[in-house]
């Protein structure tokens, strides 16, 4: 590893989270473990394993290229893509049995210039409702009604029926009672179609945890598998984060008083300071908005100056440092500790955009890999973990 910043991941605290997740819902709950933006920031192959060991019954990802990944991995459960693909490339998505997202009756048309899947089998769909979220889905009856015929085909298996709460993570539960009650409507259009819908699902991590009788039949655990849960509300589940991230210092220099550092003399310095360089920066998803964040040095806070660049940052130390003194930018260090909570806090997002944000030049370091491959079924275990950096 030729860079000293990396971000240090626990699968077994990944399973864990879900093992704690599972057991808080019903048995009769299947889990979807999400793991699309490579597994939130955590790599996707390997939070795929552990989600499987602690008993998920499906996997989603965004895209078809996520999908891909998994199956050239090995990975066999089933696999939702969770955003509509082009049209011409559904016989690749039946050729990996992959379960496709499904929004309008015009992609069913466009779909069937391209004459996929005679020979591959039945097409496997869930057909996402827009409940007040906004984004994709089908919204009115109209729409639901001229998809009906497409789903009726024989060689189509309509596998889900869902959709996706916008507020499920706020104190105030008005709007999601709304969307709740719209889904509830649109499921009896489901259910007098004369379809076969096998499953029907609406919760994420936080509807899940918060609102168990919004479970239904199936769940997607996303966030709450790696550790987030919004701040400030009760979580009787308990989730560990599973990454944290760390560097070192490369460079140590005195900042007499009233010198400037940094892009457009971002920083002046108010006295005589010590001030340390870590390479990482905003390339790395470390960006410009966490200026003015706290890192730890020697079990001690300090904060960030300057413009974070592309390729480093400075820290005013608390004192004279040695070169190499490692830096930790997420989690604890002796008794003190950066949240995932208090960045995402600081540039006004969730812990998702922090963890999804570190870039391919952070390495990932899996801690407890040997204690995984010795304790977990080797059966599902993916070749190519047995690769991934210890």
């Amino acid at each position: 590893m030729s860079r000293d910043t990396r971000a240090e991941i626990s699968l077994i605290r990944i399973r864990e989270n879900m093992l704690n997740i599972r057991k808080s819902l019903p048995d009769s709950v299947k889990l979807m473990a999400v793991v699309k933006a490579n597994g939130y920031g955590h790599g996707d192959i390997e939070s795929a394993a552990a989600a499987e060991q602690a008993g998920a019954d499906y996997l989603a990802v965004a895209y078809l290229e996520e999908a891909l990944r998994l199956r050239d991995a090995g990975m066999k459960l089933p696999i939702l893509v969770l955003t509509p693909i082009p049209p011409e490339l559904t016989q690749l998505a039946l050729e990996l049995d992959l379960t496709l997202t499904v929004t309008s009756a015009k992609w069913f048309s466009e779909m069937r210039v391209f004459k996929p899947y005679a020979s591959a089998g039945k097409l496997r769909v869930h057909v996402k409702m827009d409940t007040g979220l906004g984004r994709i889905g089908i919204r009115t009856k109209d729409e639901w009604d001229e998809l009906v015929p497409w789903l009726s085909a024989r060689d189509v298996e309509v596998d889900g029926f869902y959709t996706h709460f916008a507020t499920a993570g706020q104190a105030d539960t008005g709007y999601l009672e709304q969307q709740a009650a719209r889904f509830a409507r649109m499921k009896e259009w489901g259910r007098s179609s004369g379809l076969a819908i096998r499953h029907y699902h609406c919760a994420g991590s936080a509807a899940a945890l918060r609102f168990p009788h919004l479970a239904m039949d199936m769940v997607r655990i996303g966030a709450a598998m790696y550790g987030f849960y919004p701040e400030g509300l009760a979580c009787s589940v308990k989730l560990e984060p599973a990454l944290s991230l760390h560097s070192r210092l490369i460079q140590v220099k005195k900042l007499a008083k009233g010198e400037y550092l940094g892009y457009n003399n971002s920083y002046r310095a108010e006295e005589d300071e010590w001030i340390g360089t870590v390479p990482i920066g905003y390339a790395d998803g470390w960006s410009q908005r966490m200026q003015g964040t706290d890192v730890l040095i020697e079990g001690q806070r300090t904060p960030i100056v300057g413009k974070i660049c592309m390729d480093q940052l400075m820290i005013k130390l608390p004192g004279p440092c040695a070169e190499g003194t490692p830096v930790t930018l997420i989690g604890f260090q002796g008794e003190q500790r950066i949240t995932f909570a208090e960045l995402a806090a600081h540039i006004g997002s969730v812990a998702q955009e922090v963890s999804t944000s570190l870039g391919v030049r952070v390495a990932r370091t899996y801690i407890d890999i040997e204690e995984a491959r010795t304790r977990w079924d080797k059966q599902t275990w993916p070749n190519e973990i047995n690769q991934a950096v210890i």
